[in-house]
């Protein structure tokens, strides 16, 4: 599940880890992607059930970037990667601006 992620996350060197969860009430099971590059305070919430021949479904998927309260949510992995592109290059520019002056001082 979510491969298109694991790769991307990989190819621009942030760790993470993947934790199951089955929650008792609900019908619907969730995986929880923790992810950054120093540390894991980063989380994507994959909520998928099932579909009556046994396949997997996603139905939501919560991106909580630097522990966010309030989720950005997507339908589907294509969304919620073309948003951490744009979002996670513009944070590598203010980031490397960041280092740039620190070195000036």
């Amino acid at each position: 599940m979510l491969s298109r992620t694991k790769e991307f996350l990989r190819q621009h060197n942030y760790r993470y880890e993947k934790s199951y969860i089955r929650p008792l009430m609900a019908p619907e099971s969730v995986y929880v992607f923790k992810f950054g590059r120093d540390s894991l305070n980063n989380r994507v919430i994959i909520r998928y059930g099932h579909t009556w021949t046994g396949r997997q479904r996603i139905n939501e998927i919560d991106l909580r970037l630097h522990k966010q309260k309030h989720p950005r949510v997507f339908q589907n992995e294509a969304d919620m990667l073309d948003y951490l592109e744009t979002h996670l290059a513009q944070r590598e520019q203010r980031n490397a601006g960041h280092t740039t002056d620190a070195e000036k001082v």
